[in-house]
């Protein structure tokens, strides 16, 4: 019924929205943001609302091994990249699939990548 429709839709602004709209950038934060990781390397992917950096390591070792920094970090954060690897080659998206965007946790996740492949 009618009534039906609007309790869920009122449960569902309630209780789903709220959670992903914590993780969502103000427009100030956002360009904040962007300038800063633009400026440590980032490049922003304005077709899909992503950020995108490429990693050149000395042999795939060490690449394989930044990865599983990021791997373990991007599972206590269940918040994982897009990530292609050849040889000491790593390519990386961080993206919110259910925000349908850039938030906070890609935010975080590129800060965290960033200080691991400096310490490789």
């Amino acid at each position: 019924s009618n009534k039906t429709y609007l309790n869920i839709h009122a449960l569902w602004n309630l209780v789903i929205i709220p959670s992903s709209q914590s993780h969502w950038l103000t427009t100030e934060e956002r360009n904040q943001v962007l300038l800063d990781l633009k400026a440590s390397g980032w490049s922003e992917l304005g077709e899909r609302d992503a950020i995108y950096k490429e990693f050149n390591f000395k042999n795939f070792n060490q690449a394989f091994g930044f990865m599983t920094r990021v791997a373990l970090q991007a599972e206590k954060m269940n918040h994982h990249p897009e990530w292609f690897n050849v040889y000491s080659k790593v390519q990386i998206t961080l993206i919110s699939h259910d925000c349908g965007g850039l938030t906070k946790r890609d935010v975080k996740l590129a800060q965290f990548i960033d200080k691991a492949a400096a310490s490789v």
